[in-house]
């Protein structure tokens, strides 16, 4: 597994499908007031499935990088696959991540599970 600098900073330099959807199912918007990063993320189903999922905001390389790895991480996977990703899973596929960073980190993750929650726009 990558060290936490090395997984951060390579979605932080190459984000993965950043941008915005033309027309997507479910979208959230998900915030952390500590900080004030901001993370959209947008799905489109297709069949059940993520079919294409992008995410944009502004904020640390942690909370970019991390939207962008979710973004990766959730392509076509099924709604009830994507019910399951769990925090304690995801900040491992970041690898090391401090408690006083995890806000940031899971600020993607968070806007799926809104974004699931929500249901369709």
């Amino acid at each position: 597994m990558k060290g936490y600098g090395e997984v951060i900073l390579e979605h932080w330099r190459r984000p993965r499908n950043r941008g915005r959807l033309r027309a997507p199912d479910r979208e959230a918007v998900q915030a952390n007031p500590l900080c004030g990063d901001v993370v959209r993320l947008q799905l489109f189903f297709e069949d059940g499935c993520v079919r294409d999922v992008r995410f944009d905001g502004e904020g640390c390389a942690i909370s970019q990088a991390a939207a962008s790895l979710l973004t990766e991480k959730v392509k076509g996977k099924a709604t009830a696959q994507l019910a399951e990703l769990g925090e304690r899973e995801f900040l491992g596929e970041l690898g090391e991540v401090t408690a006083t960073r995890a806000g940031c980190a899971l600020l993607a993750l968070w806007a799926l599970q809104r974004a699931l929650k929500e249901g369709p726009r």
